[in-house]
């Protein structure tokens, strides 16, 4: 297992230092498609870059962000073309070569139930779920432009904390991994302000004066 990290820290450094900003897309659009290559892998890498002067904060954010939709987006067309038999078939006799098991989209799917679409934006902070979670959009046929909305903002709130952290520990990002539970409370916190803001305010201006008038 150490043995395979190592192989993947190796093809994500020399992915992200050879095709700089096209490469961080490319991985995290491969995150969703095969869950193997994680962002806590890709992004601090990138930030430690940042640090480096080697890459722009913002920039980073933006490219890996469009990755991880259009990832998402490949998982989700595929969720609501093949449908759930397939999809179910597939993981049965070959979801071991990504990594993937039926019981997967079962964790996946009670999501869905239980969080509604909330689960697309919620998803994008809990391991295993990243990618799997736009299975049971697609199968479900949530709309796609509410998918690519919640996926967007759920990615871009987890890849900046990511990134920040990969900035902050410089030549240590390889030790996110310690203080991954943390950063996924730290950005669901953040998230439940931004919501609980936007809440708020439309409140506040559907019963302020001029509105009334």
């Amino acid at each position: 297992m150490t043995e395979l990290v190592g192989q993947l820290a190796a093809f994500v450094t020399n992915t992200v230092q050879t095709l700089g900003y096209p490469g961080i897309f490319l991985l995290m659009a491969l995150e969703d498609v095969f869950p193997p290559v994680p962002s806590e892998l890709i992004l601090p890498l990138a930030g430690f870059l940042v640090g480096q002067g080697q890459f722009g904060f913002i920039p980073v954010v933006v490219w890996s962000t469009a990755g991880s939709v259009a990832g998402a987006v490949i998982v989700y067309a595929v969720g609501r073309g093949v449908g759930e038999d397939r999809v179910r078939s597939f993981l049965r006799d070959r979801g071991r070569y990504l990594l993937l098991r039926e019981s997967d989209l079962d964790r996946a799917e009670g999501w869905f139930d239980r969080h509604g679409q909330a689960a697309v934006l919620l998803g994008r902070l809990v391991p295993g779920l990243r990618s799997g979670i736009a299975l049971p959009a697609g199968m479900r046929r949530m709309p796609l432009a509410r998918f690519v909305l919640l996926t967007a903002v759920g990615a871009g709130a987890w890849n900046t904390v990511l990134v920040a952290a990969g900035w902050l520990l410089g030549s240590q990002w390889q030790r996110i991994s310690e203080y991954a539970d943390l950063l996924t409370y730290a950005v669901l916190a953040v998230l439940v302000v931004t919501v609980a803001w936007f809440v708020v305010r439309r409140l506040r201006e559907r019963h302020s004066p001029d509105t009334a008038s």
